[in-house]
């Protein structure tokens, strides 16, 4: 398994209930700015080997990504079940359910990677 996977398993692994995460601040965090997509068909294949709380995971917009009736539901519960909220058009308050730096200091990292744990904290929506 190569090092930013494992990277982006164990970003996905800590983030906490009822705080939210994007594909591009995982991939930030991960060390490959330009990643996202890699985030996602890495979350789509080791959920289950790994138990990966995957409904944290949303898009940029604040949105969930997936299709209404392929998945959307259940990750919109998921989430509201953890205490996050959605407005009128469906998006997550990024500034107030995101994970923050205090929530980063559980994830432990390849020490070269921590620069890009500061860079995302600093990202403003």
């Amino acid at each position: 398994m190569q090092d930013f996977t494992k990277s982006v398993i164990e970003i996905i692994k800590n983030i906490p209930k009822g705080k939210v995460t994007s594909y591009g601040q995982i991939a930030l965090m991960a060390g490959n700015p330009r990643g996202a997509r890699q985030v996602s068909r890495i979350l789509h294949s080791m959920t289950r080997k790994h138990n990966l709380p995957w409904h944290r995971v949303i898009n940029s917009k604040g949105m969930i990504s997936l299709p209404i009736g392929g998945g959307y539901e259940e990750q919109c519960i998921m989430l509201e079940d953890e205490g996050v909220t959605f407005d009128e058009k469906g998006r997550v308050n990024m500034n107030k359910f995101s994970m923050t730096k205090s929530d980063l200091d559980v994830i432990q990292l390849i020490d070269e990677n921590s620069e890009f744990i500061n860079k995302i904290i600093d990202v403003e929506y």
